[in-house]
């Protein structure tokens, strides 16, 4: 049985090893590693994927199958969905680093059944929505960047925060850190971390905005 750890990257700030690392620092022995660089999991299913397709072939019944998040399996709601439970049919767990969250298709009560399925659907709406809110921001800030108007006054305040400190933002927040743990990680104040907590979208804007 093998523990195979799956990546996707669509942008040059990303990183697989990034990724590898988290999952081995939760503790998983990761037999293989399938990853698929500049893929978007908006567009692009899994299925569709050069790299994520052969994990269709490649997983076997009792293998596991570890990812980041579910948004790395996709970030459309029916492909993730489709995906996860195509994956239980064949046998194979699901398993993810942050939150800690598992998925396989051997409970045979109607109740755990239920409860599993709410939450693969809660998650994948998550991916989705998250990915939507994202496109949306970086959308108004090429727009008001590209108009005559856009010049600082109407770009409001520089963001105190960079990319990577958003990222860090986000991956800590999605795994349920608390306010105090992420200011030491990102050195950001907690005025700072709250305001990206309650608006990640419009983070994301005004890094955009300011072309960041």
């Amino acid at each position: 049985m093998a523990v195979i750890f799956y990546a996707r990257v669509s942008t040059a700030e990303q990183t697989i090893e990034h990724q590898r690392r988290q999952a081995e620092a939760a503790g998983f022995q990761i037999d293989r590693v399938v990853a698929d660089h500049g893929v978007s999991g908006v567009t692009t299913a899994l299925a569709d994927r050069p790299e994520g397709r052969r994990l269709f072939d490649m997983l076997r019944s009792g293998d596991t199958l570890v990812v980041r998040w579910v948004d790395r399996l996709g970030r459309n709601y029916t492909d993730v969905c489709d995906t996860i439970r195509q994956f239980m049919r064949q046998g194979v767990v699901i398993r993810t680093v942050i939150n800690g969250l598992t998925f396989d298709g051997a409970t045979e009560d109607p109740m755990q059944q239920a409860v599993r399925d709410a939450l693969i659907a809660f998650m994948a709406a998550t991916a989705q929505a998250n990915a939507e809110a994202i496109k949306e921001a970086q959308r108004c800030g090429i727009a008001l960047a590209r108009s005559a108007d856009g010049d600082a006054k109407y770009r409001g305040r520089k963001p105190s925060f960079s990319k990577d400190q958003l990222t860090t933002v986000r991956e800590m927040l999605e795994r349920s850190s608390g306010i105090g743990e992420i200011v030491r990680a990102t050195g950001l104040s907690r005025q700072t971390v709250y305001r990206i907590r309650d608006d990640q979208g419009a983070a994301q804007g005004a890094l955009a905005r300011w072309g960041a």
